[in-house]
């Protein structure tokens, strides 16, 4: 695996990682008992403590964990194209393994 395929696999999955791990932790001004603060036009779903470097670091630490199962997965084939022939069709499409 070439150093670029891993750096995109990583960023792939570290984008995928913040969208999981965005609206863990989030309130709404209902929830946080704050709807007297709320500014005319704001969305009732607006976060009222959205903090960007708590999702980077959450996103981190879960892209390096499942990255770390990739590689592992690359490295020693625990799960391989033919595991995931739900249909008999790999036969039909050989890919060289």
């Amino acid at each position: 695996m070439t150093p670029v395929s891993i750096i995109a696999i990583y960023v792939l999955l570290w984008v995928i990682s913040a969208f999981c791990v965005m609206p863990f932790g989030l309130r709404t001004p209902a929830e946080a008992g704050t709807e007297a603060e709320m500014v005319p036009g704001q969305a009732d779903s607006a976060p009222v403590n959205f903090n960007g470097w708590r999702v980077a670091l959450r996103a981190t630490v879960l892209a390096l964990i499942l990255f770390a199962l990739f590689y592992a997965n690359y490295l020693y084939g625990w799960v391989d194209v033919s595991d995931l022939d739900f249909f008999g069709d790999a036969k039909k499409f050989p890919l060289g393994y």
